[in-house]
Order: C-alpha cells, then structure tokens, then sequence
C-alpha cells in the first residue's frame, strides 16, 4: 500500500468524521510513519485488520472531500493570499522607489496583514 500525502492532508479537515480507531490508524501509519505489521503489534490486531480499517478510513476521506472540497478550497485560498501578498510587496517596491504615497505602503502594510491573519485560519 502505497503512502498518498493527500491523505495525511485529508485527516486534517476531515479526521473528526473518522472512528477513534481508524483516526489513529490512518495517523500512525500516515503521521507517524508506522507500518501495518507496527500497528498492528502494537494494537493487539492482525495486519489485515489494520489495512482494512485504514483502507475504510482513507475512502471515507476522499468522499468527503469529494463531496464537501474543503482541502481544495483550502490550498486554492492559500495560493490566492500568497499572490496578493507578492502583489503587495510588488506595490511596495514601486512605490519606495518613486516614493508616490506613505498611503500606499501603509495600505499594503495592512493588505499583507489580512494576508497572514488568513493563511493561519
């Protein structure tokens, strides 16, 4: 079973709608790194055992965020805010160089505030 970094991101938004038992499944061997037969040993379960509730639990995500699409809204607004944020400091640039307003950089100033008051949301 190959490890999908998509998942790991997933359990984020998502990892409340999960059993305990698949949330920490899915965070062992994702998060933690631990492989099926470590899990498994340390849980007290099969392998198969493992697999099945970790397979159960990666479907879960991904319908969900089919679904829902939070994850994807996420990153597409985290890419947003970074643009701004690379336009303002663009802004700001331009501006100390033909020195055309205090306003302006104190604007961007502001602007790259909500930038980062956003992304840690």
């Amino acid at each position: 079973m190959a490890k999908n970094l998509e998942i790991s991101y997933l359990l984020d938004f998502y990892g409340e709608c999960l059993t305990e038992k698949q949330r920490s499944f899915i965070d062992f061997y994702y998060n933690d790194d631990l492989s099926l037969s470590e899990i498994a040993e340390n849980e007290n379960i099969t392998r198969q055992g493992v697999r099945d509730a970790i397979k159960r639990a990666e479907n879960t995500l991904i319908d969900l965020e089919n679904k829902l699409g939070f994850a994807k809204k996420s990153s597409e607004l985290t890419k947003c805010l970074n643009d701004i944020s690379e336009c303002a400091d663009q802004i700001y640039d331009f501006n100390l160089t033909t020195n055309v307003s205090k306003d302006i950089n104190d604007n961007v100033a502001k602007i790259k505030a909500l930038c980062e008051y956003l992304n840690r949301m």
